[in-house]
C-alpha cells in the first residue's frame, strides 16, 4: 500500500479528481503491474495498472489500490467493472470514496464474489487525499488562508502600506503554493486596492507550469484593465459577498482547492464561517504596532471560544517563518 502511495504522488496534485495509485500483485507478493492516475480524462489508476498486462494475465491476482475503485460513469468507466472484467480475485484498498456517485465499488466488487479488503494505511491514505476527501465529503473546494504578518499580527502599516513584510524566499513560496492550488481569491477591494495580476511564478519571474484560476468575490465593480482580468487561465468573476455561495459556485466548475490571499476582511469572513481549512501564515520579525490585523472579529467572546489550530509545519524563509496550521473544519 505504502508502494501504491508512492505511486500516486505521481499525478498532479490539482483538480477534479484524486491521486490514485494501483498495484497489482501475484500470488508470490511479486508486482505484475502497476499504475496511476495521470488527471481528468486519463485512465484511472487500476485502469493504467490493468492495461500493462496480457489479456487474461490479471486473472486471479490482487489490486491494491489507495483510494475504493469507482463505481461510476464519468469521464471514464467504473473500475470496479474494469477488476471484474479483468478477473481479479482480491482487492485491497485504503480510503472509501465518499463521493455521491463515485462510491459502492467495494460493495459492487463483494457482490460479484471478489475478496474486498478495506481500511490498510487508512490514516495515511486519508492525509495523503485530504483536500480532495474535505471537498468531497464539504462539497465546497479546500480553503487556505494566506497572510503575511509582522510578529505583532500586523499585516500593514497605519498608511495601508504592506510591500514588503516578508522577504524574497517567503514570497518565492507564495508562489509556488499559488500553483499548488486549483484556484486563488481575491476580493473586490484588494483587486481595487493592489492592481495584482495573481500569477504564479518562478525565480526569474516566469510564469510556473501550473496557474490557479484567479477569483474575484464581491459585489464592486472591477476596472477592466485591471491586471487580473489579463490572466492567462481566465478570471471568475462572483458579483456576491456570500463566500458560502462563492465556494459551491467554484466546487460546481470543478474547482477543488482554494488559495485565499483576499486581505483580513475575508479570511476574517471565512474563518468566522468555519470555511477556512488551512491557515498559512508568512511571520516576519518586524514590528509595526497599529489597527492593521491580520484578522478582525472571528466570534470569540471569552477565552475559551478560541480557535484552537493544530500546527503543522514551521519552515524557515530567510528571516521569515511560514506557520502552516490545520482548522478543526480541515481535520481529516
Amino acid at each position: 500500500m505504502r508502494h501504491a502511495l508512492s505511486l500516486a504522488s505521481n499525478g498532479p496534485a490539482t483538480g477534479v479528481n484524486p491521486r490514485v495509485g494501483c498495484v497489482i500483485l501475484r500470488g508470490d507478493g511479486s508486482i505484475a503491474a502497476e499504475g496511476w492516475h495521470r488527471g481528468a480524462g486519463t485512465p484511472h489508476a487500476e485502469v493504467d495498472a490493468l492495461a500493462r498486462l496480457a489479456p487474461g494475465e490479471a486473472a486471479g491476482l490482487t489490486a491494491v489500490v489507495t483510494l475504493e475503485p469507482c463505481n461510476h460513469h464519468g469521464r471514464t468507466g467504473p473500475c470496479s467493472e474494469a477488476l471484474l472484467d479483468a478477473g481479479v480475485a482480491r482487492v485491497v484498498f485504503s480510503v472509501d470514496d465518499p463521493g455521491e456517485h463515485s462510491a459502492g465499488g467495494a460493495e459492487r466488487l463483494a457482490e460479484a464474489g471478489v475478496a474486498v479488503v478495506s481500511g490498510v494505511l487508512v490514516d495515511e491514505g486519508t492525509e495523503f487525499l485530504r483536500r480532495w476527501l474535505t471537498s468531497e465529503r464539504l462539497r465546497r473546494p479546500f480553503v487556505t488562508v494566506k497572510w503575511a504578518s509582522s510578529l505583532d499580527g500586523r499585516v500593514a502599516a497605519a498608511d495601508g502600506s504592506s510591500r514588503w513584510i516578508t522577504g524574497t524566499a517567503a514570497r518565492q513560496h507564495v508562489h509556488e503554493q499559488r500553483a499548488a492550488h486549483d484556484a486563488i481569491l481575491v476580493g473586490t477591494g484588494t483587486v481595487l486596492a493592489d492592481d495584482p495580476s495573481l500569477t504564479a511564478r518562478g525565480d526569474a519571474g516566469e510564469l510556473l507550469p501550473h496557474q490557479p484560476r484567479p477569483v474575484i468575490v464581491g459585489e464592486r465593480a472591477v476596472p477592466r484593465d485591471a491586471s487580473i482580468l489579463r490572466h492567462p487561465r481566465g478570471t471568475i468573476e462572483l458579483r456576491t459577498r456570500d463566500l458560502e455561495k462563492a465556494l459551491g459556485e467554484l466546487y460546481a466548475d470543478e474547482i477543488r482547492s482554494v488559495f485565499v490571499e483576499g486581505g483580513p476582511t475575508i479570511a476574517t469572513e471565512l474563518v468566522r464561517l468555519g470555511l477556512a481549512d488551512d491557515i498559512l501564515v508568512y511571520l516576519a520579525p518586524t514590528l509595526i504596532g497599529g489597527p492593521r490585523l491580520a484578522l478582525g472579529d472571528v466570534g470569540v467572546r471569552s477565552i475559551d471560544d478560541q480557535q484552537r489550530l493544530r500546527v503543522m509545519s514551521v519552515t524557515p524563509l530567510g528571516d521569515d517563518l511560514a506557520i502552516l496550521a490545520r482548522t478543526q473544519s480541515g481535520s481529516s
